[in-house]
């Protein structure tokens, strides 16, 4: 009996224990143990990311002496103090200190009540670190004013290992030519780790914008250029866009460099909007335009001849031309050249290419190919082509002696020349009598 009161007054002891947590009752500094438990604090976490308070930069693997900045706000009813900050980040990150360290961070001012503040820390970024999201956790250290004693709040964050953008601008030809109007290519390549978008590319200089400013940077207001904006969109790392513009260029410009600036805007992996200017140059060579007539056939000498002239209408010379004759449509003449030199602006150059066969003469007509080949002043070699029919003639066969003149004159010259003796022996002869 006495040993069932004892049990009694045991379990009416221990009942209280086992069912306190069991009551809608909020335990001292939070829920309890439900999923749902809150510790309310004075600190509260808001961003992470690479970079400073008011520029993020992008980062890759094997950047170092990184800044790491954390944002927090003191959501407390005081204003805080002494704030010191700890990083933990997963492996391949590590202090800028070295090896080991502990990466840590000290604010520079107290923290108003209600007011964000942040620490930024340095981190090395391994050469493993694969540009994704990673997990990381922050404590913090800090005292109340007109308080004795530290507090410690921890918070866990997610941040990005971003990539790095590196934007380069270039003309897939760099040369424009004066007098005419060129169609240009300009490629636009993302050779870094991180993607871009939302590009947008401006000419700037132009003689639009000329138009409300008061100088230039560049000699772009002597051109014409109809597309003076382009929408590119995105460019994803380590690939290339592209954008055309339709350029005109005068003739002051021959044997300059054109450098026309481009305004680059676009958003980064942070989201952030960046601009960046880049400047593509390009050679201005001179107009070779050269025209081929008057072809015909002449006999010169008992040797058919294929004669012609080559205009220049352009505003540069043509170097170290050749006149070359191809044969088609079955025709026999032999493929010949002749060099010309220089072919000049605005002064008709001749040519006279003797017409040889391959086995028997063929009389009559002939399909043949003229092309004349040179090369301008950035001695690149170009071609000109033309199409011609030209009648080939039969040689006469007069007698050579009668049809040369020289054979006529030879004979004249010896009885003039007897005659003159003769009539110089009688003279003396009679002075002598």
């Amino acid at each position: 009996m006495k040993s069932k009161i004892i049990l009694l007054l045991f379990v009416i002891g221990l009942t209280p224990i086992i069912f306190e947590n069991s009551y809608a009752q909020i335990a001292s500094g939070g829920f309890g143990q439900s999923p749902f438990e809150r510790d309310f604090g004075d600190v509260k976490f808001l961003d992470a990311y690479f970079g400073t308070l008011d520029n993020k930069i992008e980062v890759e693997s094997g950047d170092s002496n990184v800044p790491f900045t954390v944002v927090l706000a003191n959501v407390g009813t005081q204003d805080i103090t002494g704030i010191r900050g700890q990083l933990s980040l997963p492996l391949g990150f590590s202090a800028s200190d070295g090896p080991g360290s502990i990466i840590h961070a000290d604010s520079d001012s107290n923290s108003l009540a209600g007011e964000n503040f942040h620490l930024t820390f340095f981190v090395n970024i391994g050469n493993s670190v694969q540009i994704q999201q990673y997990p990381g956790t922050i404590k913090v250290d800090y005292s109340r004013l007109r308080e004795s004693g530290v507090r410690t709040a921890f918070d866990d964050f997610n941040f990005k290992v971003t990539g790095d953008s590196v934007i380069n601008v270039k003309a897939l030809e760099p040369f424009l030519t004066s007098l005419k109007t060129n169609n240009v290519t300009i490629e636009i390549a993302n050779d870094g780790t991180a993607p871009i978008s939302g590009v947008d590319i401006t000419a700037t200089n132009t003689q639009t914008e000329l138009a409300s400013t008061s100088s230039s940077t560049t000699n772009v207001e002597n051109v014409v250029i109809l597309e003076s904006s382009w929408d590119i969109g995105t460019i994803d790392p380590k690939s290339a866009k592209y954008l055309t513009a339709t350029v005109y260029v005068p003739q002051s410009l021959k044997g300059d460099t054109l450098r026309i600036p481009l305004s680059l805007s676009y958003y980064n992996a942070h989201g952030d909007l960046h601009q960046v200017a880049k400047i593509v140059d390009f050679y201005i060579k001179g107009l070779i335009d050269l025209t081929i007539f008057n072809v015909d056939v002449i006999e010169l000498s008992g040797t058919q001849m294929l004669i012609g002239e080559i205009l220049n209408e352009g505003n540069e010379d043509g170097l170290f031309g050749f006149v070359s004759i191809e044969p088609r449509n079955g025709s026999n003449i032999k493929p010949t050249s002749q060099f010309i030199d220089e072919i000049e602006v605005d002064a008709p150059v001749p040519f006279n290419v003797p017409i040889e066969f391959d086995d028997e003469p063929k009389y009559g007509e002939h399909d043949i190919t003229i092309t004349v080949r040179y090369k301008d002043s950035t001695r690149d070699e170009i071609f000109l082509s033309h199409d011609a029919t030209v009648f080939v003639a039969e040689p006469s066969n007069d007698d050579e002696n009668s049809s040369d003149p020289t054979m006529m004159i030879i004979p004249i010259l010896l009885v003039a020349g007897a005659a003159f003796y003769i009539l110089r022996r009688r003279k003396k002869a009679s002075i002598q009598a």
